[in-house]
């Protein structure tokens, strides 16, 4: 499926930058490497919100920016409020004839303790309004800007300086909260999970959002090096392993429909994934296949909706 995409994704993709290198990301960061693809697949027609955040911290230090492409800063709960109001905005100013009639593409943006769980109000109510723009949840798994506390994202068991391992808790003890299900549930125009690891199905799937009516979500997948106590030059290896062995599928919600980007017959062992990340160094063989069941439980439940299409 994907492969089948890779030709046209090729094609029309830009060789220009409109998320400029020089930025102060951490080394390995895939969470630069999103934007930069996101920003890539979206070209200059568009206006982007973006939360408070590593993002936001490593592209505009007064008074330089990353971003060649008109840009706001705004705070923590409500990026999706803002992209709201841009995209009404640009309806009404192209109503009254005070700019020309045309494509602009409405952009929000945040990580996932902005989207997850500080920004999730207003993201819902923009969501079931059902304004035309594009939200981006470039999820790192943590509050990873302010010290790597833990967020409603973190997977079970990952350690942070909020859910520390230790004798009495195991790390993080919740499960990380399903957002693009979450996404879904307000029936909206479409969903999607994409990873840079895979940069052409990231690519087709922004492409595919900027194209459709209506509100769309995309979370995608951000290997930190700093908080998952990994070596930077793994981060590509990461997050095909988050895909390969199911613990971060790839898959759309176009109208209701679901589709799998990418099928695995046979998932990789989850040990694959987590034995080169420190925050899982603590995990037991009984923790690490008590986390596998559940990712085959859930990989398998997806797979019927795919197979159903809804």
């Amino acid at each position: 499926m994907i492969e089948n995409l890779n030709v046209y994704a090729v094609r029309t993709l830009t060789q220009k930058e409109y998320f400029a290198p020089g930025h102060r990301s951490c080394q390995g960061c895939a969470e630069a490497l999103a934007v930069r693809l996101v920003c890539k697949a979206l070209g200059r027609n568009v206006i982007i919100a973006a939360a408070t955040g590593c993002m936001e911290i490593v592209s505009s230090p007064l008074p330089y920016t990353s971003w060649r492409v008109p840009w706001f800063h705004c705070a923590f709960e409500n990026t999706a409020a803002v992209a709201s109001g841009i995209e009404v905005g640009l309806k009404v100013l192209m109503r009254k004839g005070r700019i020309p009639q045309k494509k602009i593409v409405t952009v929000g943006m945040a990580g996932d303790g902005g989207t997850a769980d500080i920004g999730l109000q207003a993201l819902s109510g923009a969501l079931e309004r059902g304004h035309d723009f594009i939200y981006v949840c470039t999820d790192n798994e943590a509050y990873m800007n302010t010290g790597i506390q833990r967020s409603s994202s973190t997977p079970f068991g990952a350690s942070t300086t909020t859910s520390p391992a230790g004798k009495m808790r195991p790390g993080q003890i919740t499960w990380k909260k399903n957002m693009a299900a979450i996404a879904a549930a307000h029936n909206i125009a479409y969903v999607a999970t994409a990873c840079p690891s895979y940069p052409l199905d990231l690519i087709q799937k922004v492409k595919k959002a900027a194209d459709i009516q209506g509100a769309a979500y995309i979370h995608i997948l951000s290997v930190c090096p700093t908080g998952w106590r990994s070596a930077p030059e793994l981060s590509i290896k990461l997050g095909r392993l988050a895909v390969e062995t199911g613990v971060f599928p790839l898959y759309e919600v176009e109208h209701g429909t679901y589709r799998l980007s990418l099928d695995f017959p046979k998932l990789k062992p989850i040990k694959e994934y987590m034995k080169y990340q420190g925050r899982f160094r603590h995990m037991t063989d009984e923790m690490i296949e008590e986390i596998e069941k559940r990712v085959h439980k859930e990989y398998e439940q997806l797979r019927e909706k795919a197979k159903r299409g809804f």
